[in-house]
């Protein structure tokens, strides 16, 4: 990658196989009108209904589900991007200054329309920093500077911010056996996912982010005191998060470096070592694998599967030139945050359009279990074909 000040040169493409493989992380997120976990109750002994369900739900605490992956991977997919983006606009000549002003006006936006979309149901402003945009908003400036310099800095940054982050859980006080698990929103049958001994550092709404939160969300005006979140999900996530990016850094500098080439070897070989040292770290009881609190050990071992799926895209894409293919999956890749902004604000006007012009005779036409699953295809379908309508006319959603 060109040194900051010195511009590139040649034409700026995109990458196909990064657009393809955003395009799937955002088809996850609308597939979840499909509702797989609500149809599952109906058919209890449909297997592949309840693997469809698992997999469209977020996993209790520790572990994976296919949905756990989008949060990372469209985290992983941002600094895959920055790369391309500096190569971009060292071409343009911009200084470091103007450069520096445009990502801080975008970390702001992210956070900004992260707030706005989790408030549409809310009497009133929700400030919470826990979802998707709001965490890449306030990692992404760290991001930016860091992709300035030399590699080295990448993996020291990394590096210390995965060590100092779970070197502070670990001296944060661990909750007492009388702990009242039950004022935080631990339900006595959920007591089966908490920890014991040193893993219990990490334990739900009893660690050192939920204390951060306690403090720091009851700043902002709030209906009432914020206590706890009901997912355990945490402001300070946005820490780890970054090394989530800075993974997705690191595979940006190669794919562009290798260019027209495709490093994979470099890809299946970080794959394995951060799935490897994910393992390791929870099955050694030094630090778990939970995505909700964002631990190092999750980042780890979730940004090793983000560098399978980006090989494996880049596999069928670039290497196998399966354009064709991968085409439905670009058509949103290309406008993901379009796409993000539909899975907030257009569900129940598209549903409810579809329920009073069809009509539930046509909706239950496979019978009345499974019309989640016809109106979701019917939904998810509409998405597609007003995504495709902005591809054609070149209508991007950009920040």
């Amino acid at each position: 990658m060109s040194e900051l000040g010195t511009p590139a040169t040649g034409p700026q493409q995109r990458n196909s196989a990064v657009d393809a493989y955003r395009g799937f992380v955002m088809a996850l997120m609308l597939a979840e009108v499909f509702r797989f976990a609500f149809v599952a109750k109906s058919f209890p002994d449909n297997l592949l209904l309840h693997i469809l369900a698992y997999n469209q739900s977020h996993v209790e605490w520790t572990g994976m589900s296919l949905h756990d992956m989008i949060q990372p991977s469209f985290t992983f997919l941002v600094g895959v991007a920055l790369p391309y983006s500096l190569r971009s606009r060292q071409r343009k000549g911009e200084s470091f200054k103007y450069m520096l002003g445009h990502t801080i006006w975008r970390s702001f936006l992210l956070v900004a329309l992260g707030i706005f979309l989790r408030s549409i149901h809310s009497t009133a402003t929700n400030f919470t920093f826990e979802d998707t945009l709001t965490q890449i908003g306030l990692g992404y400036t760290f991001a930016f500077l860091v992709a300035l310099r030399p590699a080295r800095w990448l993996w020291i940054t990394l590096g210390t911010v995965l060590f100092g982050y779970w070197l502070a859980w670990a001296l944060y006080p661990v909750p007492g056996p009388n702990f009242p698990y039950n004022s935080v929103g631990v339900p006595p049958e959920w007591h089966q996912h908490l920890f014991t001994g040193f893993m219990s550092h990490w334990n739900k709404n009893s660690n050192l982010g939920q204390a951060f939160d306690v403090w720091f969300l009851n700043l902002f005006p709030r209906p009432t005191p914020f206590v706890f979140n009901d997912g355990g999900y945490l402001t300070l996530n946005f820490i780890p998060t970054l090394g989530t990016m800075l993974l997705g850094l690191a595979a940006g500098r190669w794919l562009l470096d290798a260019t027209p080439k495709i490093p994979f070897k470099k890809l299946l070989l970080a794959a394995a070592v951060l799935l490897g040292s994910g393992l390791l770290f929870h099955f050694a009881g030094i630090c778990p694998i939970v995505k909700r609190i964002w631990t190092p050990s999750w980042t780890l071992f979730s940004g090793g599967m983000c560098f399978l799926f980006l090989a494996a895209f880049s596999w069928v894409v670039d290497a196998k030139k399966q354009y064709r293919l991968a085409f439905p999956l670009i058509v949103v890749g290309t406008n993901s945050i379009a796409a993000y902004l539909m899975s907030y604000l257009a569900d129940n006007f598209i549903q409810n359009s579809f329920r009073i012009n069809l009509g539930e005779s046509v909706l239950n036409i496979f019978g009345s279990n499974l019309q989640p699953i016809l109106l979701g295809a019917l939904t998810l379908g509409t998405y597609w074909i007003l995504l495709f309508w902005m591809f054609r006319k070149k209508i991007f959603v950009r920040i």
